[in-house]
């Protein structure tokens, strides 16, 4: 099967959800997924849900669980570089049919690792491997490599009206 490189990106809820959505469907096929998380760590409920298709998804957290502003630490760039080896050894063993780099494109726009590191991944890419990219500010340069691009737009969202992330829905 032929890979192509997939960009969810835009101000609207549902990038990852997405990603996720595409992950089971995958892994209902008997395809193998990767799915590296940057900037988040924890036990959210897509952690607890995927641990039922443990045998054909695979997920792991490259982040310190803080939304960053301004100037990331040390240590959230570590992390970010740390996922980044991860998934170059994880496309290197072409062992997955599905990459997912969930809010990649928030990591490179927080400086957690350079924009060119990213393009080197896609470059990479083999041949049979789906790789998806989640998350807002998608650079125009990660939008020219891709193959489809999709753009959640926000036309209404209840968190202005004072509504906190739901679990199961938000979180």
């Amino acid at each position: 099967m032929q890979g192509y490189v997939q960009v969810y990106t835009g101000n609207g809820k549902g990038k990852t959800t997405a990603a996720l959505g595409l992950a089971v469907r995958a892994a209902g096929a008997g395809l193998k997924v990767f799915i590296a998380q940057f900037l988040k760590t924890g036990d959210y409920s897509e952690i607890k849900a995927l641990k039922r298709f443990s045998e054909n998804i695979t997920i792991e957290q490259y982040g310190c669980g803080r939304f960053i502003k301004g100037n990331p630490s040390e240590e959230d760039i570590a992390a970010a570089c740390k996922g980044l080896e991860r998934i170059k050894a994880v496309m290197e063993s072409e062992t997955y049919d599905v990459i997912i780099l969930d809010e990649a494109n928030v990591a490179v726009k927080y400086n957690l690792f350079p924009l060119q590191k990213l393009l080197d991944l896609i470059d990479a890419k083999p041949d049979g491997v789906e790789l998806v990219i989640t998350g807002r500010w998608a650079d125009p340069k990660v939008i020219a490599k891709a193959d489809l691009v999709t753009e959640m737009k926000e036309i209404r969202h209840y968190l202005k009206n004072g509504v906190s992330a739901r679990t199961g829905i938000e979180k």
